[in-house]
């Protein structure tokens, strides 16, 4: 065989295998978004959530992409995942209420307590909103903020530090999400709150419940939204 063909041989091999590559690489893309899409549809949209806003940041935001990597291919299950220092990444569903029962139109100032993984500020993000989180574990706070980066969420301002105290320096807050669960609610908290804004916090101890604050200028009304079970919230003091 002449060295010609068998360069073209070894070439045509070549892009061959680079093709099935690209297309592995591209199926398992393929197999990401149609399990998001289909957890919007069968989690969140059949469960009652129907905020355009919401339903669109949750077909967008990867959440496989915000996962301990052993567990990526449980991403869009219908439950919390651990992401380790004894914390989770909350059920896709609870994330889309909550973030619905903010009422967000896109231009407000949001304080999330619980960064996390960085997967709610992700949702808060695609909304439009302008994020603010803070997370008390180092290590976690860490990740999110690289993985927040390197997915382009790089407009959330994220930090490590006590959700109890809030974040003063950039109060008020047109809305509050806090994604670990006190005993009560913090008075910083409500504090930096703004008149006419929104607070979705659960609260309580082995029995807990997702709450709905609005401040207005004769005080706070509460409701109950759902029971749920999130982590303890903690302290630096602790």
């Amino acid at each position: 065989m002449c060295k010609g063909v068998s360069d073209a041989i070894v070439v045509l091999v070549l892009a061959l295998l680079t093709g099935c590559g690209m297309s592995s690489r591209s199926d398992g893309a393929d197999s990401f978004e149609a399990a998001r899409l289909r957890m919007v549809e069968t989690q969140i949209r059949a469960r009652g959530v129907s905020d355009p806003k919401v339903l669109r940041a949750m077909e967008t935001v990867p959440r496989h992409e915000l996962v301990p990597a052993a567990l990526r291919e449980a991403a869009y299950e219908d439950r919390p995942l651990p992401i380790g220092a004894g914390q989770t990444i909350s059920q896709p569903y609870i994330v889309a209420a909550m973030s619905e029962a903010l009422v967000l139109s896109g231009d407000e100032r949001v304080l999330e307590i619980g960064t996390g993984s960085g997967y709610q500020a992700a949702v808060l993000a695609e909304i439009g909103v302008r994020v603010f989180s803070i997370e008390l574990e180092p290590e976690l706070a860490e990740r999110a903020r690289r993985d927040l980066d390197r997915l382009g969420y790089g407009s959330v301002v994220a930090r490590q530090g006590d959700g109890y105290l809030g974040w003063p320096e950039h109060a008020p807050f047109d809305a509050i999400i806090v994604t670990a669960a006190p005993e009560e609610v913090p008075r910083a908290l409500l504090d930096q709150l703004a008149v006419g804004g929104r607070m979705v916090i659960p609260v309580g101890d082995l029995s807990q419940d997702l709450l709905l604050l609005r401040k207005g200028p004769d005080g706070i009304e509460r409701r109950v939204l759902m029971p749920v079970r999130f982590v303890p919230m903690r302290s630096e003091s602790e």
